[in-house]
């Protein structure tokens, strides 16, 4: 679990104006201190290692229809069209991760963040 959170977390916090704090109990990632655009998951529901995600409409149900085994709708936020990422699969593709969070982030941030973006 913690080389999958120390490479999450890199990720995020690599975006501009990004702050990781505890919410929920788990390390969550937001825009400005304020929006949430990543959030880790290690306990919810089904004992699997995950994250959860803002996503571009349309994308979860066209990733977990195409591949249920590393993609999912979460909880409580899946109604919204969040994203639920698996990371406890044998091959996680961490270029494909990365892709996802920056995705979350464009959901998120404002423009003038977003123009920012490395």
């Amino acid at each position: 679990m913690d080389a999958s959170l120390d490479r999450l977390r890199a990720l995020c916090l690599a975006l501009p104006e990004v702050t990781e704090r505890l919410s929920h109990g788990e390390p969550t990632w937001f825009v400005r201190g304020k929006k949430t655009f990543v959030m880790f998951a290690d306990h919810h529901h089904d004992d699997r290692l995950a994250f959860w995600c803002a996503a571009p409409s349309g994308a979860q149900e066209e990733l977990v229809s195409e591949d249920p085994e590393r993609f999912f709708r979460p909880p409580y936020v899946g109604h919204r069209g969040w994203l639920g990422v698996y990371l406890d699969v044998p091959e996680v593709d961490w270029s494909e991760v990365a892709e996802i969070v920056a995705d979350a982030y464009r959901q998120i941030a404002p423009k003038s963040l977003i123009a920012r973006m490395p």
